[in-house]
């Protein structure tokens, strides 16, 4: 009898029919489907005239009608086509294995090797972490890099802004942290850029070693917005993940700005107005919460440090996006073109620049010998260009002739080429002994 009670319970738990919607409109990015109640955030599937399937999401919804949007390009579609819901996955399964890989939005490899898996349960969805439980910043983050080891010293779990225009070098800045920064797993998001800047940045900038201890996620500038979107979460889930086992975790975003561009093509595609240049309210409101789930977590043995590239359009320092990352960001880091219009590398403008966690980590006379550097580059600054025409006279100002004659040795300590290392305690040595 208990055999035959269970076979009945297994015949109930079999579906007698499936709810299918039909697509009844395709307007851009937008898919309108009825006949079928669909949640927003719910994946389903979207028959094509071929007899091929298009995953796509949920995005809303006004009265009957659902508003999908595709991950995928969309060809072959049809008025009619079936619209089925995917049951839910409980999410991507993940381990140790995924360590080397390079995988898209949705998790699935890209670098032709066999389908990623693990003993972990992962969310496509960043987790959030209740704010009086995240674990403070305490230790020092060592980016290889001279004058932010120095001037602009970052914590472990702090999240930082790398604003500047276009063509002034953030890719190979960010290429030189993510090759000398001291962590255990270094996570990877390639969002809305050249695809030939992906292998490139895999070849060059990580290279085997780098890529042995990296998870790489991928969406070029030709993906779908959405799959640019669901890039950008997945990497913060995988790097929580990593940062929830106890490791140290570096989080590389390039670019942050490309994440809210493909917001904004999402919610001006459901409808919403467009606010300031261009950018829906909501778009400012995600932002928050995206970049919230990166830093530390509730437990103290692992770390997440989190750097954003921001694009500043047309170098404007006051960029919607530039302006909103710089108030909810533990730090930025400009990058002047001036700078790099000279030849000097990192173009890293010192003065424009802050890292609001570097007196968390930071000994005293770490700090007194930045806020040195920074003053003397600050005074030099303001001579500069009455030196080439011989109008600076010496002897006016103790301070002012002191900057003149020290700025080529502070130059050099800001000067670092594109392979060399600067570990945290040299480059402080440096600095202390300069300011002294």
């Amino acid at each position: 009898m208990i055999g035959a009670a269970l076979r009945r319970l297994e015949i109930d738990e079999v579906p007698v029919a499936t709810h299918t919607g039909r697509l009844v409109g395709a307007s851009g990015l937008l898919l309108e489907s009825t006949g079928c109640a669909f949640r927003t955030g719910q994946r389903c599937r979207i028959e094509t005239a071929q007899g091929d399937w298009i995953a796509a999401q949920v995005v809303g919804f006004r009265n009957e009608v659902s508003y999908l949007m595709p991950f995928k390009r969309t060809d072959g579609l049809a008025t009619g086509a079936r619209v089925l819901p995917m049951p839910d996955q409980g999410g991507l399964m993940i381990g140790p294995s995924w360590l080397g890989r390079i995988v898209n939005g949705l998790g699935e490899p890209l670098d032709g090797l066999e389908r990623l898996g693990g003993e972990h349960p992962l969310s496509l969805q960043p987790p959030r972490v209740n704010p009086l439980r995240k674990q403070p910043v305490r230790e020092t983050l060592d980016v290889g890099v001279r004058a932010i080891n120095g001037l602009l010293t970052l914590g472990r779990g702090q999240r930082v802004g790398l604003m500047a225009g276009s063509g002034v070098g953030k890719s190979v800045l960010l290429g030189l942290i993510t090759r000398q920064t001291v962590a255990d797993v270094v996570v990877v998001g390639l969002i809305g850029e050249r695809g030939r800047e992906v292998r490139e940045f895999i070849d060059m900038s990580l290279g085997p070693a780098g890529l042995a201890r990296a998870v790489v996620v991928t969406a070029p500038a030709d993906e779908s917005p959405l799959m640019r979107l669901r890039a950008t979460e997945l990497c913060h889930a995988i790097a929580a993940h990593f940062r929830d086992q106890g490791l140290h975790v570096l989080l590389l975003v390039d670019s942050l700005t490309r994440y809210a561009m493909a917001r904004r093509e999402v919610a001006l595609a459901l409808g919403e107005p467009p606010a300031t240049r261009g950018y829906p309210p909501s778009v400012f409101s995600v932002l928050p919460q995206l970049v919230e789930s990166a830093g530390n977590g509730e437990h103290a043995q692992g770390s997440m440090s989190a750097i954003y590239t921001v694009l500043a359009e047309g170098d404007d320092q006051q960029d919607p996006v530039v302006d909103t990352a710089r108030a909810i960001l533990d730090g930025h880091i400009v990058l002047s073109r001036a700078l790099a219009d000279r030849g000097h590398y990192p173009a890293i403008d010192i003065a424009q620049s802050i890292s609001r966690c570097m007196p968390l980590v930071t000994s005293k006379p770490h700090q007194a010998a930045a806020r040195e550097i920074k003053a003397l580059a600050a005074r030099h600054a303001q001579v500069r260009e009455l030196l080439p025409l011989g109008a600076y006279v010496p002897g006016a100002d103790p301070a002012t002739d002191r900057a003149v004659s020290l700025y080529p040795q502070i130059e050099a300590f800001l000067h670092q080429g594109t392979h060399e290392a600067a570990p945290l305690v040299q480059s402080v040595a440096q600095l202390e002994a300069l300011a002294a």
